[in-house]
């Protein structure tokens, strides 16, 4: 197949590198910031949920209930955090093997680009 490919796209989540782990680091500095005990488990049921249905099991699992605009500003300072953390990733959380291939590809002039449906993209 990769002999007549002539473009692909790739998801950057849990193809090219796994942010998994900052969304986890984000999610419990907040619950942390609001005294509620937040761990990995609890995080298995934010995986795959939007982040306003995040936030809304966060609360249920701190018992607490806030407004609206504390729950924006909870939901903005949650992101703030995940930016800061992926920021700081470097080649080494490239995902194994993806570099290789990528590469692999570039050099059989096959055009690679990235999508996502996240609206954390740009």
């Amino acid at each position: 197949m990769i002999q007549t490919m002539r473009a692909a796209i790739f998801d950057l989540d849990g193809v090219i590198v796994d942010t998994a782990k900052y969304h986890y680091l984000a999610w419990k500095r907040l619950a942390n910031q609001y005294g509620i005990d937040f761990n990995e488990a609890d995080n298995e049921r934010l995986k795959g949920v939007s982040r306003t249905r995040s936030l809304e099991i966060l609360l249920e699992i701190g018992n607490l209930n806030v407004g609206e605009s504390v729950r924006q500003s909870m939901a903005a300072q949650k992101n703030d955090w995940y930016v800061e953390y992926i920021q700081k990733m470097d080649a080494s959380e490239i995902l194994p093997g993806a570099a290789e291939y990528l590469q692999t590809l570039h050099n059989r002039g096959v055009k690679t680009a990235i999508g996502s449906a996240s609206k954390m993209s740009h």
